[in-house]
């Protein structure tokens, strides 16, 4: 247990939306370093996030320009806003969590995310990452790398790029025990397990700080 509360440096990828674990993960650090040099990769969390629905859950991604290029620098991804992707994604929202109990309550604060427009996608996932964090009551250290490394590993860093993705989070948390809180469909879907932090915020509100602090440690042994 010594391990998973000793806090230092976490360097991690840019998250859209951040989901629950990069949270739970955060916690347990002092600091935050987001890398912006590393190359894009798809089936990320980067451009997209996952929200829960009536039948399970809902992917909403933000479309990209030159999207499929892995060669693209974190940093130098543009995104389409040729499409209507913003009004997509509030009115998939506010269909979702409509019900819930917050949501009317955060509404007015996050409606700028999907009305205001950005050219690149680690400007926007900057700016809902401290709408996020100002809604939670959460404040951390943030930094950028300037340029990239492979290793972080003589540095005191923790490097968490790469291992927070839907791919291998998923598998991980299914059937692992890990806590639940009252979801908006729960009694339909079952929990669902690592969705955005937009979940989280919706269906507990202002404690949704004491779950995260309250479940850091037993969420992330879990895995």
């Amino acid at each position: 247990m010594s391990s998973l509360i000793e806090k230092k440096s976490l360097l991690i990828d840019s998250q859209l939306f951040p989901c629950i674990y990069y949270y739970l993960t955060l916690l347990n650090h002092d600091k935050l370093k987001i890398e912006q040099y590393d190359h894009y990769q798809k089936l990320s969390y980067r451009n997209r996030y996952y929200i829960a629905g009536p039948n399970g859950r809902i992917l909403l991604s933000v479309p990209l320009e030159k999207g499929k290029n892995q060669r693209t620098a974190m940093k130098d991804v543009r995104i389409c806003n040729r499409e209507r992707w913003q009004s997509l994604h509030w009115k998939t929202l506010t269909s979702a969590y409509r019900r819930s109990p917050w949501f009317e309550f955060f509404e007015d604060e996050l409606r700028p995310c999907f009305e205001q427009s950005f050219d690149l996608l680690i400007e926007f996932n900057s700016f809902t990452f401290n709408v996020i964090n100002r809604l939670l009551g959460f404040s951390v250290e943030i930094d950028f790398t300037g340029e990239y490394h492979p290793s972080y590993t003589a540095s005191g860093v923790a490097d968490h790029r790469e291992k927070v993705l839907p791919r291998s989070i998923f598998p991980a948390l299914e059937g692992s025990g890990a806590p639940a809180y009252t979801q908006v469909f729960g009694e339909r879907t079952g929990f669902l397990s690592n969705l955005s932090i937009l979940d989280l915020l919706f269906c507990e509100g202002k404690r949704a700080m004491e779950w995260l602090e309250a479940n850091k440690v037993l969420y992330l042994k879990s895995l």
